[in-house]
């Protein structure tokens, strides 16, 4: 999918390990469900990318949160994200579309400038997990919100989808992550496998390193399975994106697991001939 054209990112190119607003998204939602990504994605490229200092990282995502504000009052937004925030308004008044979820997703934004800024890590996967619940859950709570889905277990199946896909993407771009200072392996887990969380260059030599990865893949594994179940509540041809979702996230754990849980060194990707894989095991669901 190509970017809305955004001063934030005119470049940046983005690979993911699932479909967003596919065909399999119903059409009357295909708008919306776009105008949240890219609303996250922008987000995210600000705290991620480029080579702006960390003050300047926090001071354009404090901006954004002051247009989302604005967008979500009907009132006019800066020129610079304006192809973020008009659709996504669109969406807001369409749908009704709660504000929380994507004020949280700033504030694990934020938490990721300021964790890169001072060379921190997570104590435990407990911490891990609530940077998970604003990072990543806030979006599946708001594409069950436009397919109407608001019981509990279907909201809790969602966050452990959600948390799975993030823990994936972690452990897939390891070999990516600790190089540029971002740091999230859970230090309890370091410890528990002999290495010592105050010293990361150190980890990718380790011989205890792919059993921490190892130990890491099957947690996201199991949050994974977890969730699956959601995808017989989703209805129709959603419900078969989501099964894709979820097989992608999979997928990537396996394809880790091929390297022999060696992402430290590799990063592991999905491409092409994955697909059929994919769609088989999707129909198995």
């Amino acid at each position: 999918m190509k970017a809305p054209a955004s001063a934030a990112s005119p470049a940046i190119r983005h690979y993911e390990n699932f479909p967003v607003a596919s065909r399999l998204c119903p059409a009357p939602l295909r708008p919306a469900v776009t105008a949240i990504y890219w609303f996250a994605r922008t987000a995210d490229d600000l705290a991620d990318e480029g080579g702006d200092p960390p003050a300047q990282r926090l001071a354009d995502l404090a901006a954004y949160g002051a247009d989302l504000t604005a967008c979500a009052a009907a009132r006019e937004v800066s020129p610079r994200w304006r192809n973020v925030f008009e659709p996504l308004g669109d969406a807001i008044r369409r749908f009704a579309l709660p504000l929380a979820p994507l004020e949280d997703l700033l504030s694990a934004f934020r938490q990721d400038v300021v964790k890169t800024r001072d060379g921190a890590g997570y104590a435990d996967r407990a911490e891990l997990l609530d940077y998970c619940r604003r990072s990543a859950n806030p979006v599946g709570r708001l594409l069950l919100h436009l397919y109407g889905i608001r019981d509990a277990a279907a909201l809790a199946r969602s966050d452990s989808i959600c948390t799975a896909l993030q823990l994936a993407n972690f452990w897939q771009d390891l070999s990516v992550d600790l190089p540029r200072g971002r740091f999230y392996l859970p230090a309890r887990d370091c410890r528990e496998h002999g290495l010592d969380p105050l010293a990361p260059a150190g980890w990718a030599g380790h011989p205890n390193a792919r059993q921490l990865v190892a130990s890491e893949v099957q947690w996201a594994k199991s949050v994974m399975l977890a969730g699956a179940p959601l995808v017989r509540q989703v209805p129709g041809r959603a419900g078969w994106e989501l099964r894709l979702v979820v097989q992608g996230g999979l997928r990537i754990l396996d394809r880790i697991e091929r390297i022999g849980y060696d992402s430290l060194h590799v990063r592991p990707r999905l491409g092409a001939g994955d697909l059929p894989v994919l769609l088989w095991r999707s129909l198995r669901m």
